[in-house]
């Protein structure tokens, strides 16, 4: 698991200038979750929230079909994500836990995300839209889903 540098969340500079994967990773994963669904390469998905408990952080936001799911990472198996996530806080909180909602707000609304803690479209320093726009675009996303269902429903 990836964790920044003290400072770099709040440095706007500093955080753009992060590899899409970690930027979408590490505070704009529900940007990249709106934007997916804004135009959905693929039908079928819903977004998720997974909430840590109260005092812990680990607050992430993907979409899924309940079988498969993506974020930065790309596919995976749904359950294989939820683990990934969960162990690797749980590797720096004892204790760690959480809840996984359905999310029921636009993901690309900044007043809705604002309610949230989360920041909106327009309070980073460029164009996030137009950045989850071409990370999702440089993937096959029928070749990467169908691999990920594969290996899900294989029991992986």
């Amino acid at each position: 698991m990836y964790v920044l540098k003290h400072g770099i969340k709040k440095n706007p500079e500093k955080r753009w200038a992060l590899p899409d994967r970690i930027f979408f990773g590490y505070g704009a994963c529900h940007i990249l979750a709106g934007t997916f669904l804004e135009h959905p390469p693929l039908a079928g998905f819903h977004a998720e929230r997974i909430i840590p408990a109260e005092g812990f952080s680990g607050n992430h936001i993907y979409v899924t079909n309940g079988i498969i799911a993506f974020d930065y990472h790309g596919y995976s198996s749904r359950q294989r994500l939820l683990e990934h996530h969960r162990r690797g806080w749980s590797s720096h909180s004892t204790g760690w836990h959480c809840l996984i909602e359905k999310v029921d707000f636009d993901l690309l609304d900044t007043a809705e995300l604002n309610q949230r803690k989360m920041l909106g479209p327009d309070q980073y320093l460029y164009d996030t839209v137009s950045r989850a726009r071409r990370f999702l675009q440089r993937m096959d996303h029928a070749q990467a889903a169908a691999r990920a269902l594969g290996i899900a429903t294989a029991g992986g």
